[in-house]
């Protein structure tokens, strides 16, 4: 446990003490790990240089509201498969459940660009958002169902003797039961929308404004200062990782316990 600690944590360790180095000292010595002057100033020109104020925000504008959109689509089709009593659940679960197993990679990224361009989504982060809440995570759909699994029909059956419909139990029964799920499928799908980088890139690419930080961490590698300052780079690199840390800290309880919980019931 411990040496995998340090292969996972190493590397985010290095960049944030390489991100306040001065340019020479880790050209000329970058095997050192704590740097000989502490130098802030590296943030504040990344900041500069990359409009990273902006790409920040729009950002955080992004994986708000994928977040919260997937958060619901997760929580119902969870539910719906869990809960729900129609022909062939079980076979259109299976289908969807096996696309886990599919990987094309860029190569859905054409058709999901033509789609997005028939509906005028193609030019901002919100034909983003669209097609990650609607595209439904099979990953968060498999656990959403898992965590549901262990909630006792009980529950169910007493809601509907008291007048609740099946999406009335949803709204007012499971849905303020699923906390340490909701925390769970918040944090992965921050993660993904956060790190997101190559749909945003094309969906972006006519609106440079638009940018979300990834793509502006990438794009610094082009800009004439930074381009050769791996300090400023490095810098820039870290300002994008500091929020996904602290999400992660601030959940961490509720993110375990939701993983956990739908994994010891089938």
């Amino acid at each position: 446990m411990i040496v995998a600690l340090v292969v996972a944590i190493f590397p985010i360790f290095y960049t944030l003490m390489a991100s306040v180095k001065s340019n020479q000292e880790l050209l000329a010595n970058p095997s050192a790990i704590f740097p000989e002057k502490f130098i802030f100033d590296n943030y504040v020109q990344a900041w500069q240089l990359a409009n990273f104020k902006q790409y920040t925000l729009n950002s955080v504008h992004m994986a708000f509201f994928i977040v919260v959109g997937t958060i619901i689509t997760s929580t119902i089709a969870g539910y719906v498969f869990e809960r729900g009593k129609f022909r062939g659940k079980d076979m259109i679960f299976a289908f969807v459940l096996s696309s886990m197993f599919v990987s094309l990679g860029s190569l859905t990224l054409y058709p999901t660009l033509m789609i997005a361009k028939f509906f005028h989504m193609n030019k901002s982060l919100w034909g983003v958002i669209i097609i990650r809440v609607l595209g439904l995570n099979v990953s968060n759909l498999f656990i959403a169902r898992g965590y549901i699994a262990t909630i006792p029909k009980e529950v169910d059956e007493a809601a509907k003797i008291d007048g609740c419909s099946f999406f009335g139990i949803y709204r007012h029964i499971m849905f303020p039961l699923l906390k340490p799920l909701i925390a769970t499928v918040g944090i992965l799908e921050f993660r993904n929308a956060w790190n997101d980088y190559m749909m945003p890139l094309v969906f972006t690419m006519a609106s440079p404004k638009r940018m979300p930080l990834v793509v502006g961490v990438v794009n610094l590698k082009s800009t004439g200062e930074a381009a050769s300052n791996w300090n400023v780079m490095l810098a820039g690199t870290a300002i994008s990782i500091i929020p996904m840390i602290i999400v992660f800290l601030l959940f961490n309880k509720n993110f375990i316990s939701g993983l956990t919980a739908g994994s010891v019931k089938g």
